[in-house]
């Protein structure tokens, strides 16, 4: 993928992979990967370069945004766009599977377990530049939870009602508002899985892989984004690899059109969540 990345122009580099503890709780798993990540991505985006972080588990998003939100902290506030078939907004309290991956807005939010929500010196996000598109599998808790934060949430019928540039758009209006800068979460389930069949919670009528790709391009030479995080890709599910072609082709619509001159870092970030081998699975991702 580096070198695809290269050969299109970006000055990428492959900076490190984080491998999970062998033993320990999940808390205390996913704690120790997400702390490593969050001082990794504070020192790239310190460094000015532009975070790659590609995951496994989507509870990697707690480190990766806690960093960002750290190293962009003295110039103001990071945004985000997080954009997955689910909410990832439970807590230990309403969480009917006890499984991490379904938690970490939430934590970014300042919701949750202490030894997450805790991770960077109580770093959390600001709900109002926080936004969602394309849910479209949720539950009521979570729900109840960010309508009380007042983040908005665009549902996948509203992005194919309106088109998802649209709505991209909208979205991006919400998170770079007053913000240093913003990122974009990309959980591979909010594409459709007849295009992206590698992810662990397949959910039917997802965003077109093309619509996607095409609304990513339009970000290629914005220098407000500060990160983009691919996570949830398994390469079990995956089928003739064609979600792990669609990856690179994601990651490559940041060099569709002239960027300023900002290097970018790429780096594996495996969580290990009981749902599935995150460490194997952000392996393949590149």
């Amino acid at each position: 993928m580096v070198s695809r990345l290269q050969q299109a122009g970006l000055d990428a580099a492959w900076t490190a992979t984080l491998q999970a503890p062998a033993a320990g709780t999940p808390i205390a798993v996913v704690s120790a990967v997400t702390e490593r990540l969050a001082r990794r991505t504070d020192e790239l985006v310190s460094c000015g370069r532009l975070p790659l972080v590609l995951g496994g588990d989507h509870s990697c998003a707690i480190g990766t945004w806690m960093g960002i939100a750290r190293a962009l902290a003295p110039r103001g506030p990071l945004g985000l766009v997080w954009i997955d078939a689910h909410m990832d907004a439970h807590t230990p309290e309403t969480t009917p599977s006890g499984m991490l991956h379904g938690m970490p807005l939430a934590c970014l939010l300042g919701h949750g377990d202490p030894h997450l929500t805790a991770l960077d010196g109580h770093v959390r996000l600001d709900p109002r530049r926080v936004c969602l598109v394309g849910v479209r599998s949720f539950e009521t808790a979570e729900a109840a939870l960010l309508r009380r934060l007042d983040v908005r949430v665009f549902f996948m019928h509203e992005v194919a009602r309106r088109g998802l540039a649209v709505v991209l758009a909208e979205a991006l209006t919400i998170a770079r508002d007053g913000a240093a800068g913003y990122g974009i979460s990309l959980d591979l389930d909010a594409l459709d899985p007849r295009e992206a069949p590698g992810v662990g919670t397949p959910v039917p009528g997802g965003i077109r892989a093309f619509a996607l790709r095409r609304a990513l391009a339009r970000l290629a030479d914005d220098p407000a984004l500060a990160a983009l995080e691919i996570a949830e890709y398994n390469p079990h599910h995956d089928r003739r690899g064609a979600t792990a072609r669609l990856i690179g082709g994601i990651v490559a619509s940041l060099a569709a059109q002239p960027r300023p001159a900002r290097p970018l870092a790429a780096r594996r970030a495996p969580c290990n969540d009981a749902r599935h081998a995150a460490g194997g699975a952000s392996r393949r991702a590149a």
